[in-house]
């Protein structure tokens, strides 16, 4: 038996819609791989109820597909859907490392990437690797049509997510389809400004790098107390604060000593607005581990 465990991810990061994510030390899908004749796919942990076991219905099915690796598969959720965590990539990218190596396909970790991306599709409709990239290579990274660049970083994070649903397929439904050229500058500022800090390891730079006047606006709007939450962290000490992801998940950047008080301040909004919330105080950590059993 072969066991992987994949991290949680955030992807866009604000001002990186589509192109930008990190690996998140903590929460994280643990996969175990048997070979089968037929797969089969069993999910126990957090939020495992709503997540089908039918192959052609899981985001794991097309991994196995692509991979040509039929086997005994068990998910334990540490990742919840619909989070903007990247439940869904955690578990294609930890399916991927596992039977990649169970049947010897000899893959990269960067030619894994399309692969579990693959798996994503299932549940988003498009497939995206902008949460498969961190969960399989760790670090911050950017994806492209090109390919992937990856830098190691360790930018210390907090996760906060309410006991809400926003589904993937909702939030991108908020996109718009065009912006106004200030705010497209702005953006590609913004960015630019991200990518430096992650190359630095220098959190206000992160921070500041997650402004966005495009997307996350119209992404804020579906998560309840998200004005709240985000005012509560920047007064606690965090540097840049954002939606994950597709949310409902918010995502806040900060140095190192300010993640508890940051933490239990978003936590704290939440409960103003009427929700409940669990934070991780985390930061950009490393990607899928391989072990055997």
């Amino acid at each position: 038996m072969l066991t992987v465990r994949a991290p949680a991810t955030s992807a866009n990061l604000g001002s990186g819609f589509d192109v930008f994510g990190v690996a998140l030390g903590t929460p994280a899908d643990v996969v175990r791989v048997e070979r089968a004749s037929e797969t089969t796919i069993t999910v126990t942990g957090t939020g495992s109820q709503y997540i089908p076991e039918d192959p052609a219905k899981n985001t794991v099915g097309a991994v196995v597909d692509a991979l040509d690796a039929p086997a005994r598969i068990r998910i334990d959720k540490g990742v919840r859907p619909s989070s903007g965590l990247g439940s869904s990539a955690a578990s294609a990218a930890a399916a991927a490392v596992a039977l990649n190596e169970l049947y010897g396909r000899g893959l990269s970790r960067n030619e894994l990437v399309p692969i579990a991306a693959e798996g994503e599709a299932i549940v988003s409709g498009e497939a995206h690797s902008d949460n498969v990239a961190p969960s399989l290579l760790g670090g911050f990274t950017i994806a492209t049509a090109d390919g992937v660049t990856q830098v190691d970083a360790s930018i210390p994070l907090v996760a906060c997510l309410p006991e809400t649903v926003v589904s993937t397929r909702d939030a991108r439904g908020v996109v718009p389809e065009r912006a106004n050229m200030d705010d497209v500058v702005d953006t590609v500022g913004s960015a630019a400004t991200l990518t430096v800090g992650m190359a630095q390891n220098d959190p206000e730079l992160v921070g500041r790098g997650m402004a966005d006047e495009i997307v996350t606006p119209e992404r804020s709007e579906l998560i309840d107390g998200y004005d709240r939450v985000r005012e509560a962290a920047l007064e606690a000490g965090a540097t840049g604060v954002t939606v994950s992801g597709a949310g409902p998940g918010m995502l806040a950047a900060c140095h190192r000593g300010d993640r508890k008080a940051i933490a239990s301040a978003m936590v704290d909004a939440f409960d103003e607005v009427g929700v409940e919330s669990r934070a991780y105080q985390t930061a950009v950590g490393s990607g899928a581990r391989l072990s055997r059993n």
